[in-house]
């Protein structure tokens, strides 16, 4: 029985709660540990530096809106295209207007959990 913890498409409702939450533990569960994060056209981060982005983010104390567009499932790899925002105002009082749309590949781990391998927020945008 497929359940919300292991079907793709619910990944990003699943980033969206731990993100809302502010729970870095949480986020990093659902990130490889190989796992690249590409915060920008032509910029990507692996290891501390990814976990260091997503700490930034989560400071602004803002939400994120995350819904999965289109979900492909090959075996134990799936393509994922995501459109979400983060808008508002920081906590520094710096406004917030952030938006896109994701092209992220999850494979699923051995306990049958969908991870990120590549979370890529912008797409194919132009760097």
């Amino acid at each position: 029985m497929t359940g919300f913890h292991d079907t793709p498409h619910n990944h990003h409702a699943r980033y969206a709660a731990a993100f809302n939450a502010a729970d870095p533990a949480a986020l990093d569960r659902l990130y490889e540990d190989t796992a690249v994060l590409v915060p920008r056209p032509g910029l990507p981060l692996t290891g501390a530096d990814r976990e260091a982005a997503e700490r930034h983010l989560l400071s602004w104390g803002l939400p994120i809106e995350a819904k999965t567009r289109h979900s492909y499932v090959a075996g134990d790899l799936a393509l994922l295209i995501v459109d979400w925002s983060i808008r508002g105002t920081a906590t520094d009082g710096t406004q917030v207007d952030l938006s896109g749309t994701a092209t992220d590949v999850l494979r699923r781990g051995s306990g049958g959990q969908w991870r990120y391998a590549i979370d890529n927020p912008f797409g194919t945008a132009a760097g």
